[in-house]
């Protein structure tokens, strides 16, 4: 009777083991996944931020502090209303925010910035004009500002910038260029729609520089934006249903809500930077009254 009561009791220790066996199994694989967990979702993400050319889009700009501008960068800020003495229109001075991380110098001068000067390729798109008129405060007046250079430069529908080696486009000039404003301030371009990328509402980059021979006098820089009712009419159409719906409106990003980089407001200056945009058939128009303090420029 002893022999089967012994006999008995060698099962239940062997199923002992083999549950604590099996349980210190467990929490081993379990560790040993939630340490692998951050690389593996590293992986993830990388792989679902592949461009349409599968080549990986760059990590989107950090929001956080801005570089500050130089004195003569601030200078160029008008703090005070001009009247527009053609339609008594009073202008107030144009914030300045900052230029972000894919500005390029050099970009070829012209209008039409929708082709790629080193293919002859085009960048499809619904058609946008243009045109941004530069005036500078004098004793209350606002005064043309005639031969000024405006550098603009965007996105295209998949949100990718030209000549950014991070998104595989060095070399390319699409999307980029300059004009020089002309004897009423105004210079004009030819583009299309922006796209948007992770963590930016849909912007446009523009740059207004004077110079005496190679030295430069002034420098302003800003980003223009859209309507968000418009930007959703804009991405249910091809090519930039592709791209998806932004994911970022103009309440929700950063530096639309932000302070301007001069000082002059505090806190939402995108709301003073929207684009007046009309649309004309298949097309759009944007214009802009860029007020700017060109008497405090540094020789």
């Amino acid at each position: 009777m002893g022999l089967e009561t012994h006999e008995l009791k060698i099962p239940k220790k062997i199923s002992t083991i083999g549950i604590v066996t099996a349980l210190s199994l467990s929490l081993l694989l379990t560790h040993i996944a939630f340490d692998n967990f951050p690389k593996s979702f590293a992986i993830t993400t990388t792989n679902t931020n592949q461009t349409s050319a599968g080549a990986a889009r760059p990590a989107p700009p950090q929001l956080g502090a801005l570089s500050e501008l130089s004195a003569t960068q601030i200078s160029a800020s008008a703090n005070k209303t001009c009247t527009m003495t053609s339609s008594l229109a009073k202008l107030m001075g144009t914030p300045q925010q900052t230029e972000g991380p894919y500005f390029v110098d050099g970009m070829p001068n012209r209008s039409d910035i929708r082709s790629d000067s080193s293919d002859g390729s085009v960048q499809q798109g619904i058609p946008l004009r243009l045109a941004f008129h530069v005036y500078n405060v004098d004793n209350g007046s606002c005064i043309p500002l005639n031969g000024a250079r405006v550098d603009i430069w965007h996105a295209n529908p998949h949100g990718i910038y030209s000549d950014v080696k991070d998104f595989g486009t060095t070399g390319k000039k699409f999307l980029r260029g300059y004009q020089v404003t002309n004897h009423k301030g105004t210079a004009q371009f030819t583009t299309i729609y922006p796209g948007w990328y992770q963590g930016r509402t849909i912007h446009v980059h523009v740059k207004v520089r004077t110079f005496e021979g190679s030295n430069q006098t002034l420098e302003w820089t800003a980003q223009f934006y859209f309507d968000n009712s418009v930007n959703k009419k804009v991405y249910i159409q091809p090519p930039y249903n592709k791209h998806g719906p932004p994911t970022t409106t103009n309440e929700q990003d950063g530096i639309y809500t932000g302070a301007s980089t001069d000082g002059l407001l505090k806190s939402n200056t995108g709301q003073h930077l929207m684009l007046n945009l009309t649309k004309d058939r298949q097309s759009y128009l944007g214009t802009f009254n860029i007020v700017l303090n060109s008497s405090h420029s540094t020789h």
